[in-house]
């Protein structure tokens, strides 16, 4: 528990220091944690052998490429172009070096930098946008202040079983609490910072609302990681994180409502 506290404040601090830089700090980081990402789920989905291969190193360019795009150029359309590309790239390496790469590994593959390094660059997408060194931290509140609720309401009063056979600890009780504890959560980080953002925005209607969805996303994303690893045998993605696993284990739920949020504040705030 003491390692696993440590750890925790140890990320709490990475957070603080490259969220509040901004700009190439944050994108720099992100980079990085995507393709360790990337790194745990190639080996979890048997892309990743006893060292890199050619559709990894495609992955990896891929990947660098993708957050060159992101940061550098203002063209959206240029995303989609990237994602035709690397579908092409990743089906060249599979006909060109037939037959060592299975479907389901090609597959697997374009799945797992879609996954982590794709879902993981919205976190900047927010970061950089108006009010986003604000609402940049919905992300996190909506993911692990949702699962702290979750998991005390959950030992408080769960009864009810949410997904029995994936994992049978969790409970509809608890679930609703994550919800609503997030919500909580979200509406006294928007009142403590609403005067920094004038009357354009209500900021605690906002956060509030931002809260609850995004703890519904990120239960999602937290049961359909423990998914892939029930499916794969194995109990944690990595073990980079002591007392937590790897990245993949602890940001499993961050990834999934990063874009979520992201799309929620684009259109709505």
């Amino acid at each position: 528990m003491v390692t696993r506290c440590i750890s925790g404040a140890v990320l709490v601090v990475i957070a603080l220091v490259t969220i509040l830089s901004g700009g190439y700090i944050l994108a720099g980081t992100l980079l990085a944690i995507s393709c360790i990402g990337f790194y745990e789920l190639s080996k979890a989905c048997k892309i990743h052998g006893n060292k890199v291969n050619a559709l990894e190193v495609v992955c990896y360019l891929a990947i660098i490429a993708f957050y060159a795009l992101t940061v550098f150029s203002p063209d959206e359309t240029l995303v989609l172009l990237w994602a035709v590309l690397f579908f092409l790239c990743v089906m060249g390496v599979y006909v060109l070096t037939f037959p060592k790469y299975h479907a389901n590994q090609i597959m697997a593959a374009y799945f797992c930098v879609l996954y982590a390094p794709v879902m993981f660059s919205f976190i900047y997408r927010i970061r950089m946008m108006e009010y986003g060194i604000y609402l940049v931290w919905m992300v996190f509140i909506a993911s692990w202040i949702s699962d702290t609720f979750a998991y005390f309401t959950g030992v408080l009063l769960g009864k009810h079983k949410l997904a029995p056979v994936l994992s049978p600890k969790k409970s509809v009780e608890g679930s609703i609490g994550g919800v609503a504890g997030s919500a909580l959560a979200g509406a006294l980080f928007g009142y403590l910072f609403s005067a920094k953002v004038g009357q354009e925005v209500n900021l605690i209607v906002v956060c509030a609302v931002l809260g609850a969805l995004g703890s519904v996303i990120s239960q999602i994303g937290d049961l359909a990681a423990s998914a892939i690893k029930r499916n794969q045998d194995i109990k944690d993605y990595g073990t980079l994180i002591p007392g937590h696993g790897g990245i993949m284990d602890r940001f499993d739920s961050v990834i999934v409502t990063a874009p979520i949020i992201y799309f929620l504040v684009y259109y709505f705030v």
